[in-house]
């Protein structure tokens, strides 16, 4: 399982579901509307179906649901996940045994994309 809110999709999102394809079957935990505009202040520019849709598309990945802001191992034994993969910002409380850290794409979020519009 990768995690992700996804507000402004970006190449970074398609590296880390990419990485997370050599472990195997993809499942994509993708932050509800409801939540971003809890923990970010703001709505996302493309609503939660929309960020499903083109997430969904991506190659490998099989399913994608909707999450907190935060992964939980209760959250991935309830969606039969073995690991979560996440940047190395995560703030997840997942073991250290069950949690897979790459880097973050250096230069692109959606933060500094939305800062440059």
């Amino acid at each position: 399982m990768v995690d992700m809110s996804a507000t402004l999709i970006h190449q970074g999102h398609v590296r880390l579901i990419n990485a997370a394809r050599q472990y195997g079957d993809v499942v994509v935990a993708l932050t509800t509307d409801a939540e971003i505009l809890s923990k970010k202040g703001y709505r996302p520019e493309l609503n939660f179906d929309q960020r499903k849709e083109i997430i969904s598309a991506v190659d490998g990945v099989i399913d994608v649901v909707p999450c907190q802001w935060l992964i939980t191992e209760d959250f991935l034994d309830s969606h039969n996940i073995d690991y979560l993969m996440h940047v190395d910002d995560n703030a997840n409380p997942i073991s250290k045994n069950r949690l897979i850290v790459m880097p973050r794409t250096h230069g692109i979020s959606s933060t500094k994309l939305r800062d440059l519009a």
